[in-house]
């Protein structure tokens, strides 16, 4: 195809040129031997004389606003590019519509991808997953959900949640006291602990007053855990799950949970995104967030209260979403291990 025939596609036939292709067609000229003899698209020559049929002109007609700066082929091309590469940011795009022909701003760009449903967001962040890792997730699903005892440690803050909190307000009033968040400053008062859970429901939730190192988290594992696992109704042969801390890969750790035939979950590296406790600190920290705790004594008793408020079919929900995580994790690394 010739770059005369590229270009018309995109720009509007001048009128002289369409009365000619009504006039060969009225002399009795068929579509294809007028656009081979003018250079002009034979689906282009059909809709020219479709529209003198139609109308009795083949003049534009009036529009209903101001014409679009892309094409629809411009757009269907600038989407395809997205496809193909999410990451292509608005001035590549805007230097490959400059290549076909279709000048036109980041905005007016911005407005036809929106217009396709695509829109920008922040990328997130996945940990990268080495073949090795895949397969030690897999083994790791296959263990019985039902008896893990899942734990794990988090910082909790009276002020300053990690999280935006959105107002509806009127222009100028973004500092009145009923659309703001409390913050002070270095967080107004923290506590840290330590809890575990299992499908049955929450076991112990611990404050950690002093610094935490493996002689204190020997300890609070010798009077939580097992006591946590009988509240459960675990019985004896539960698995204990845990990271990969230091603290928890301690010779003295190590020692302890041998001593007391503890059968502990071999964790793979990089998963921190796997653990369901995760989503029971978030639903603690909302919680007690809607309290607003006045002081640090208030801040740990609301903690307690909160963790014993939530229900054992959250828990049961979350042990039963983690093979669904788990193979969406495999389905982006195009695994093909048989579950």
């Amino acid at each position: 195809m010739s770059e005369q025939m590229r270009i018309m596609r995109s720009k509007e036939l001048p009128e002289e040129l369409r009365d000619r292709i009504v006039a060969r067609h009225r002399s009795g000229q068929g579509y294809k031997k007028i656009s081979a003899a003018l250079k002009v698209p034979k689906s282009t020559v059909a809709s020219i004389i479709l529209k003198w049929k139609t109308y009795g002109m083949t003049r534009t007609l009036p529009r209903a606003g101001r014409p679009a700066k892309l094409s629809y082929r411009g757009r269907r091309a600038l989407v395809r590019e997205v496809k193909k590469n999410p990451k292509i940011t608005v001035a590549e795009l805007k230097r490959c519509s400059q290549e076909m022909g279709e000048s036109c701003r980041k905005s007016t760009i911005t407005a036809a991808l929106h217009q396709s449903g695509l829109y920008g967001r922040v990328a997130r962040r996945k940990h990268l997953l080495s073949a090795r890792h895949v397969k030690a997730r897999m083994e790791f699903a296959k263990k019985q959900r039902n008896k893990i005892l899942w734990s794990d440690e988090t910082k909790m803050e009276r002020f300053g949640l990690n999280s935006k909190r959105y107002v509806w307000r009127k222009p100028g009033t973004a500092h009145h006291l009923s659309n703001t968040v409390p913050t002070v400053k270095h967080g107004g008062g923290s506590i840290m602990l330590w809890g575990c859970f299992s499908a049955a429901g929450t076991g112990r939730l611990v404050a950690i007053e002093e610094k935490m190192n493996a002689a204190k988290y020997r300890d609070i594992l010798d009077e939580n855990l097992l006591q946590s696992a009988q509240d459960l109704r675990l019985g004896r042969r539960f698995t204990f799950q845990q990271d990969n801390d230091p603290k928890h890969t301690a010779k003295i750790t190590k020692e302890w949970l041998h001593n007391n035939s503890v059968t502990v979950l071999e964790w793979p590296s990089q998963s921190p995104d796997l653990n369901p406790i995760e989503h029971l600190w978030r639903d603690l920290k909302m919680a007690v967030h809607q309290r607003l705790p006045s002081n640090q004594t208030e801040l740990e008793r609301i903690f307690k209260e909160e963790w014993q408020r939530i229900p054992k079919f959250r828990c049961e929900r979350l042990v039963a979403s983690l093979p669904k995580r788990l193979m969406a994790v495999l389905d982006q690394k195009g695994a093909s291990i048989k579950y």
